[in-house]
């Protein structure tokens, strides 16, 4: 049952390039409130920071820089290859991701938001899908993931790495992870940003419809 304030949660997730962020951005056009993990990842490494000290003790000096602030290149170099060493930065930075998540969604909350975006690559695998009254699942193909990665400026090297690193059945995997919950979708994002808008504005008619149906 939705409540008389309680905005509906889509979730939005997906291969990397694939075009998150334009939903996002899309859906903040069209009055919703959109959080995004990595900012708030972000938010809780920057200059003093809550997850800052954790991070130093255990990943020592090498890790910042001269002026104190995180390295995160010299970071990521680390736990990218590391599956031991990314699950205890996940450890340390999540609850506190969690903490800043629950205070956004109260305040959306509190603004009558009619809806909010919450954009996590592991949305899924963290948990937060089971929050979410909707998952999307942003997909687009593997040149398109690749021009788009390049058009940002990632070296060609750190591209393959990043595409081999989450597989190219990610978006099966994930949409199989969820089963036959309701308010699953995959919004494609291959065509022209016009395209893409066309296509989320239906999504969410869809979606705000079936939410108020329930209450």
């Amino acid at each position: 049952m939705m409540g008389e304030t309680r905005p509906l949660l889509i979730g939005l997730t997906g291969p990397i390039g694939c075009g998150k962020s334009n939903v996002g951005r899309v859906l903040s056009e069209l009055g919703g409130t959109v959080i995004d993990a990595d900012v708030l990842a972000r938010a809780v490494s920057a200059p003093a920071g809550p997850a800052l000290g954790q991070i130093r003790t255990r990943f020592g000096d090498a890790v910042f820089d001269p002026n104190g602030e995180l390295d995160r290149g010299s970071l990521a170099a680390i736990v990218f290859d590391d599956a031991t060493a990314l699950a205890d930065l996940e450890r340390i930075v999540h609850p506190h991701v969690r903490r800043l998540l629950e205070a956004a969604l109260d305040a959306a909350e509190k603004d009558h938001v009619p809806f909010v975006a919450l954009e996590a690559i592991k949305l899924v695998e963290g948990g937060l899908a089971e929050r979410c009254a909707e998952v999307w699942v942003i997909e687009c193909s593997v040149a398109t993931q690749r021009a788009r990665l390049a058009h940002r400026g990632t070296p060609t090297d750190d591209v393959e790495r990043r595409l081999a690193t989450q597989g190219p059945d990610l978006v099966a995997r994930l949409t199989g992870l969820l089963g036959e919950r309701k308010g699953v979708r995959r919004v494609s994002t291959e065509g022209s940003m016009e395209e893409t808008r066309a296509v989320v504005e239906d999504a969410l008619a869809e979606a705000l419809e079936a939410y108020l149906a329930e209450d």
